[in-house]
């Protein structure tokens, strides 16, 4: 820097010291000011939008895909890009560790590399047109952090034009950057210029091009409990699947009946003083959790279980046993299972039946269960599996075999005389009148699936009129 430079800029510092202002007051108090202003829009948010809902954090669950938080979402994408290159994607260090390195040690060192005094933009084309590369591709990596490299069909399309937008293009530009800069001193300000604005465009334009051929499956909402009401009804609906078989539907049972391999094996009601007054909710999620083996009973957490429960559904089921059997705890009103007939009104599946089986069901007719391969997990396994599927529900029908055993009728075994066949269902507890009303209503009409499909008929016709 030359003595006549040097002294302009030491004349212009003491100007601006001159008019310049005080860290204390004037600094701390404009701190202060946007550091409330701040303040407030977080509480603004967290009153108004909160936090979406979401599982407890289970440790236990290998199938979670942990992913950065969004400010690193772009070297997050810049990793996967990189994996697509065949020879350099082999070699991870370089990208995790070499690559961020170099940017961070370039922008480190750049002030002093960069010495020039002047602050005019054509006078620093080429700092600016690195930083405006660098940033433009940070934000559409992040934009594209969430598209895969590899199309659902297999095609490679989505990743070639994401390789071009975050690695190839930001490379060439940065190549001609360095290239005019020290070939092209004459002509830099305008080529780089000309450069940047060119591979921006293109960057853009690739990404805008992945994101529209980009075809994201729908992903289904999961629903998080979030009144005591809802973790209560979904520690029934859980405990009637994973628990009913052997502890029945009260908790009740002492002695385990129909259980392959457990017959006869005598265990505590769980309803009592002597389970629920002497473990506490950590205890009774850990034993959900970790089973009593000596007790054969197996453990259900994921840790154990890669298809077991998570810790918020162990949390749902010892919020039910507390709040359905602690008499310490008052039990707040409950919704029905499923709306109420009216007079003339025709159940379908998905309103009335769907949330009568959840409950009693499919603890035993699911996939894996000895049930006579009859399942009852989808509409379709209703109405057609197992091995009298001719026979368990025919539409318009009094006798089809499931409203026979709903109703306290078990179906007599033809081959062995004296045996039953199947049944009577559900066998630990009975169905509630409304319930097995439902059911009759629902076969006799033709099993309707949507309430769309029950809309047009009504309760009861000639062929649906209850036999004397």
């Amino acid at each position: 820097m030359n003595p006549e430079t040097k002294q302009k800029i030491n004349a212009k510092y003491e100007r601006e010291l001159q008019r310049g202002e005080f860290f204390w007051p004037d600094s701390i108090f404009k701190d202060v000011i946007v550091s409330l202003g701040i303040f407030l829009v977080l509480l603004l948010l967290a009153t108004f939008v909160g936090v979406h809902d979401a599982p407890k954090a289970d440790p236990s669950d290998t199938s979670y895909i942990p992913r950065p938080e969004w400010y690193f979402l772009f070297l997050f994408k810049f990793l996967a890009l990189y994996g697509q290159i065949p020879v350099l994607g082999k070699i991870e260090w370089v990208a995790t560790v070499v690559i961020p390195g170099l940017a961070i040690a370039l922008l480190t060192l750049l002030p002093f590399i960069d010495k020039t005094p002047h602050r005019y933009y054509a006078r620093r084309a080429l700092p600016l047109a690195i930083m405006a590369i660098l940033v433009l591709g940070i934000v559409l990596l992040t934009f594209l952090a969430d598209v895969p490299t590899v199309a659902a069909d297999g095609s490679s399309l989505l990743g070639t034009l994401q390789t071009l937008a975050g690695l190839v293009i930001p490379s060439l530009a940065y190549l001609a950057f360095i290239m005019f800069a020290y070939r092209a001193r004459e002509n830099a300000v305008r080529l780089i210029s000309w450069t940047s604005l060119l591979a921006g465009v293109l960057m853009i334009g690739c990404t805008v091009a992945t994101l529209a051929l980009h075809q994201p499956a729908a992903a289904e909402a999961a629903e998080v409990p979030a009144s005591l009401v809802d973790r209560i009804v979904a520690g029934q609906d859980l405990y009637s699947i994973h628990c009913v078989e052997c502890h029945g539907e009260d908790g009740a049972v002492t002695t385990i009946e129909g259980v392959k391999g457990l017959e006869g094996k005598e265990i505590p009601p769980i309803n009592g003083k002597d389970i629920l007054y002497t473990l506490n909710d950590a205890s009774l999620s850990e034993v959900i959790a970790y089973g009593r083996p000596d007790a054969g009973m197996n453990p259900f957490g994921k840790a154990y279980n890669p298809e077991g429960l998570t810790r918020s559904e162990i949390d749902y089921i010892v919020t039910f046993m507390r709040y359905s059997w602690d008499d310490r705890f008052e039990k707040p009103q409950i919704k029905p299972l499923f709306p109420p007939l009216a007079e003339g009104e025709v159940p379908s599946y998905a309103v009335h039946i769907q949330p009568i089986v959840k409950r009693y069901c499919i603890s035993c007719h699911r996939p894996g269960k000895d049930s006579y391969n009859y399942f009852m997990d989808t509409y379709e396994n209703i109405l057609k599996s197992g091995d009298d599927s001719d026979s368990n529900v025919i539409a318009g029908d009094e006798n089809s075999f499931l409203l026979q055993v709903i109703q306290g009728t078990p179906i007599p075994d033809t081959v062995n005389p004296g045996k039953d066949l199947i049944g009577v269902m559900p066998p630990k507890g009975h169905l509630k009148p409304d319930a097995i009303e439902a059911f009759r209503r629902w076969i006799l009409m033709g099993m309707p699936e949507t309430a769309e499909d029950a809309a047009g008929l009504t309760w009861p016709t000639p062929a649906a009129t209850p036999k004397p």
